[in-house]
């Protein structure tokens, strides 16, 4: 499931623009063997829970100017600090720039896979809701891992939405100013800007 994951992810910031990009993820076995194009930091969750390591060690907030990154990736994300954590990618992402977010689907028959080791991983709805809070608005919803059919066999009429896997796509917008209009006073012939 990992691989078919990071193969997504990877093909989605390797079409982006080769700009500044970020890659957060649980832990360093997590973090893809190859790094998209342009210039980039992953970082992964350190032992303790509440550092982050890899090319820069470092803990909220993120030592990045605001607005330094094109590119986001945020897999499975821990709740613990998740509001700050969203916050600081929504400071850090350029507008018009990309964030993916994975949540395991709470959906999902293979929530038991998980479950019973003690994780509790942020809803999508809940991530969806901060993330808007923040000025990022939903691009699309995707689902990724093994197929689930009504049968609970593989097979048959295949329900995507039972998938392990969410993939939240985001985008940071920003308010533009309305310009000028043409105004047409009389007896002029041409256009004139106010």
């Amino acid at each position: 499931m990992r691989t078919a994951e990071q193969g997504y992810l990877l093909e989605q910031v390797q079409g982006f623009p080769a700009q500044p990009w970020l890659w957060l993820a649980p832990c360093a076995t997590w973090l893809p063997a190859e790094t998209p194009n342009g210039r980039g930091v992953r970082l992964h969750r350190a032992a303790d829970g509440r550092a982050w390591g890899g090319e820069v060690c470092c803990a909220l907030p993120l030592p990045l100017p605001s607005e330094a990154v094109n590119a986001i990736v945020l897999q499975h994300v821990a709740t613990v600090e998740l509001e700050t954590l969203l916050s600081e990618c929504a400071r850090v992402l350029m507008p018009g720039g990309r964030l993916w977010m994975t949540v395991l689907n709470r959906c999902s028959p293979y929530r038991a896979h998980w479950q019973w080791q003690g994780a509790r991983p942020p809803s999508a709805t809940r991530c969806r809701l901060l993330l808007q809070r923040e000025g990022l608005r939903v691009r699309s919803v995707r689902h990724l891992g093994p197929l689930w059919s009504e049968s609970g066999q593989a097979g048959g009429r295949a329900l995507p939405a039972l998938r392990a896997v969410r993939v939240l796509e985001f985008e940071k917008r920003t308010l533009a100013f309305i310009g000028p209009e043409a105004v047409r006073p009389v007896g002029w012939r041409a256009p004139v800007a106010t």
